[in-house]
């Protein structure tokens, strides 16, 4: 399953509370009321035996629990199971929250079912499901996530990208272009069937007990793997998998795929990976096929499978060869988007400029800005010549727009572009992909 976060915007990160004094070089991220210096010294230096106890106290801490709510409020807004808004939770946060600190600290808290909604594929007709979690649930597993976070994310390798703090997409990408300029020119194009729908319960406690010994987290985290799930009026208990939507699958998956960059990296490969989506950079066909093979071999033993159609050796040097990673095309020693990632932002263009509708030019002109300046941002270091034709047919449908005003029939066509030239949209603000392209590399040539 191809991972399509890095195409989307992201929701900016709430400021975390931090203790007074500065917080220590490369942990500015973490919450400071869970770790303080003394706790993020102790797992610098190694804790005994390299398990942690007493953990829940940290979780179900009020101060914690507040701080979680602060970052349940601003996201996603769909309700779960029970049908409690974020607006509903707010107007009792403090019995809820006490609430919530109480069975958690007792034991006796058990999530309710998620509910299960299916969303589009992006540039495809299938189908991906998505979990929405009780709110309560949302604010149990962000402090969840805040105390044993950073335990694991100290061992993480530097080849895994997704969903870690200070890192992205973009990171990722920079990884590949430097190993394809420095000679690596086979790759392993790797997508893994249904990752979060697979993986296994079993083993992914025994990867947190390595590091865990407290039996209330354990439970905790246990409890949220087997959660039933609402589909269709229908209630049902997984029994492998963590449900996308839910706060803490991101961080389990990337633990359950940890003894794979690190079997990987020991073994000399350079694999560059993001979620479930990963390639590997060779230097020769048979690294690549070796590479293919170990890979294969370990994702196996955890209960995983790679997509036949999806998963294939690159030879970069040879004609028409291409390959695709985070929302980006590579062939010819270049990149540009891929089909999807153009459908995608086509059909948001699309429902933003219909020829019938109500609002000014000006208007539709500074909504379209918002989606093409944020699609820019992520793929401005296509191919120069991505850009010029998308600018070319964002402005005839906007000249399509000005003729129906006009009384006039069909799309945009004849004399419209003399009517109304590229500069009559540039004085009323149009963002143009290519003059903004054009002035990055004029600035990078500075």
């Amino acid at each position: 399953m191809k991972s399509i976060a890095c195409e989307s915007k992201l929701a900016p990160v709430p400021a975390r509370t931090k203790q007074a004094g500065e917080a220590r070089p490369g942990w500015e991220w973490v919450e400071r009321t869970v770790w303080t210096d003394r706790m993020l010294e102790a797992l610098e230096k190694g804790v005994k035996g390299g398990v942690w106890f007493s953990l829940i106290d940290k979780v179900h801490r009020p101060k914690v629990l507040l701080q979680a709510w602060q970052q349940v409020r601003g996201k996603g807004r769909a309700v779960g199971s029970d049908h409690q808004s974020l607006k509903q939770f707010e107007e009792q946060l403090e019995i809820n929250l006490i609430k919530i600190e109480e069975e958690v600290r007792t034991g006796s808290y058990r999530p309710r079912p998620i509910r299960r909604v299916y969303i589009d594929k992006p540039g495809s007709k299938g189908k991906r499901p998505l979990g929405i979690p009780a709110v309560r649930d949302k604010v149990v597993q962000t402090a969840l996530k805040m105390v044993i976070e950073p335990i694991f994310e100290h061992e993480f390798m530097e080849t895994s990208f997704g969903f870690r703090p200070g890192r992205g997409c973009k990171d990722a990408l920079r990884s590949v272009e430097r190993l394809l300029k420095a000679g690596y020119k086979w790759v392993v194009d790797a997508d893994l069937k249904s990752y979060f729908e697979t993986i296994g319960h079993e083993r992914l406690m025994a990867e947190l007990r390595q590091r865990i010994a407290d039996s209330r987290v354990l439970d905790l985290i246990e409890g949220f793997l087997k959660q039933q799930i609402l589909e269709d009026l229908k209630l049902w208990t997984p029994e492998t998998g963590s449900p996308q939507g839910a706060v803490i699958s991101p961080l389990l998956s990337n633990i359950y795929l940890h003894e794979v960059d690190k079997a990987m990296k020991m073994a000399g490969y350079e694999m560059v990976r993001y979620a479930d989506d990963f390639v590997i950079l060779c230097q020769s066909q048979s690294e690549a096929e070796a590479a293919l093979a170990r890979v294969n071999e370990l994702v196996q033993e955890r209960g995983l499978s790679l997509h036949a159609d999806k998963t294939s050796l690159v030879n970069t040097q040879q004609a028409g060869a291409s390959f695709e990673f985070l929302g980006y095309h590579f062939e010819k020693g270049t990149r540009w988007p891929r089909k999807k990632s153009l459908k995608k932002f086509k059909d948001t263009i699309r429902r933003k400029t219909p020829r019938s509708n109500g609002r000014s030019l000006a208007e539709i002109i500074e909504d379209i800005n918002k989606t093409s300046e944020g699609w820019f941002e992520y793929f401005k270091h296509s191919h120069w010549k991505t850009f010029k034709p998308l600018d070319g047919w964002i402005r005839r449908r906007l000249r399509s727009i000005l003729r129906r005003y006009s009384k006039g029939k069909g799309i945009s066509r004849g004399r419209d572009n003399v009517r109304w030239p590229n500069k009559y949209f540039q004085a009323l603000g149009y963002f143009s992909l290519y003059d903004a392209h054009r002035a990055l590399l004029q600035s990078s040539r500075g």
